[in-house]
């Protein structure tokens, strides 16, 4: 719960710029947001005006996203391209849900060296500054373009940070594609693959790598592996043109790897379609299982225990490719909810504690989307509904 009573305007204001940028405000900032706390009788507009200040996108939004570009979910990872993308839709006010389908890419001008699709030097150049002068100003360096002119994927390929280089490197590397769903479901929609088991659901697309009865019991599979697989590979099939290459033998972490992708007449030998081999692993596991010819993929969770997830009417369920499969998922309430709460604990530094709190999430999330999904909304009403903590 909160205790705006407790705090004054001024405790009030210096706490909402400690929170929103994560450093202290200059005297004359501080006096200004306190005016606009005492004339408006909330926090909002004065968490605004902190969030004019670099250390937001530096500080606050760079902590922030970190965890959501690798499998360890570690925030000690430099700038990326994924990082830096959502700091310029945020900047930029955007609908913050491109950021999963969106042919958008946010560089850096004037920084060198220029951003290249097989290292990540531009963004740790961004990061660390020039060798000498002051550092770079984030929200003033960050230019939106076009992914597909930047990365040369075909426009149709890209989907916001999904096909980002720091995204690919971490979930499009190795394994089976899988992962990627697997990691933008959970930092997107706040549910790992555990929480959307349902084993009600039909198991037709379930791919020939996953055993049909594991340790030779039919059971495990019937009541555990299909729970996933039976939702999730019809979704990953989404993924199924998209590969990281990387030198395996020389580069063990894909430092200078970079996304591929089978555009039109781009033919993998192994599949003898554009479907990557990756979809292919251990095929003689189960045989009989699916065989993937193409990116179609369909949501098999819209019905069941998993409709919960509040996925879009206006929305079909279906499709091909990265694309709309990111917008399905970013037109989920589940999206929006996992934002609002992200945004909550960081704002806040706490869990939502009570009924007090669920409800305050309630009206940020409707505000989220009244704004046009604006993410600076939800942290300007996160740091006033905690600014007397």
């Amino acid at each position: 719960m909160t205790w705006s009573a407790v705090a004054g305007t001024l405790e009030q204001a210096k706490r909402i710029h400690d929170r929103i940028a994560g450093i202290p405000p200059s005297e004359e900032m501080l006096l200004a947001m306190k005016a606009s706390i005492e004339s408006t009788g909330n926090g909002r507009a004065a968490a605004e005006m902190a969030m004019d200040n670099d250390a937001f996108y530096r500080v606050t939004l760079k902590n922030w996203v970190a965890p959501w570009t690798n499998r360890d979910q570690t925030q000690f990872v430099p700038l990326n391209d994924y990082i830096a993308t959502v700091m310029g839709l945020v900047r930029d006010e955007r609908d913050f849900r491109e950021v999963l389908f969106d042919d958008v890419i946010y560089t850096a001008s004037g920084v060198s060296p220029a951003y290249s699709t097989s290292d990540n030097e531009h963004y740790v150049e961004l990061e660390t500054g020039p060798s000498s002068g002051p550092p770079y100003v984030f929200k003033d360096r960050l230019v939106r373009q076009l992914q597909s002119t930047v990365t040369g994927l075909p426009a149709e390929a890209t989907a916001g940070v999904i096909t980002s280089r720091a995204a690919a490197r971490a979930f499009f590397i190795a394994g089976t594609n899988r992962a990627q769903l697997r990691f933008t479901l959970l930092n997107h929609l706040c549910h790992d693959l555990e929480q959307l088991q349902d084993t009600t659901r039909i198991p037709d697309r379930i791919r020939q790598d996953v055993s049909r009865s594991p340790g030779g019991d039919a059971r495990a599979f019937l009541n555990g592996c299909l729970g996933c697989h039976a939702g999730m590979d019809p979704l990953a099939q989404a993924f199924a043109y998209y590969d990281f290459l990387y030198d395996a033998d020389n580069d063990l972490t894909g430092e200078h790897g970079r996304i591929h992708y089978n555009a039109a007449g781009q033919i993998d030998e192994a599949t003898g379609t554009r479907v990557n081999k990756k979809y292919r692993i251990n095929s003689t596991t189960f045989p009989y299982g699916f065989v993937t010819q193409d990116d179609r993929w369909d949501n098999y969770w819209r019905a069941g225990v998993n409709a919960q997830l509040g996925w879009s009417p206006a929305l079909p369920g279906s499709g091909y490719g990265a694309k709309s499969l990111g917008q399905e998922l970013a037109y989920s309430d589940a999206f929006a909810q996992c934002h609002v709460t992200k945004v909550f604990r960081a704002v806040c530094l706490r869990e939502p504690e009570d009924a007090t709190d669920r409800a305050a999430i309630t009206t940020m999330k409707q505000d989220f989307a009244a704004d046009n999904y604006r993410l600076k909304t939800v942290f300007a009403a996160a740091a006033d509904y905690c600014k007397g903590e």
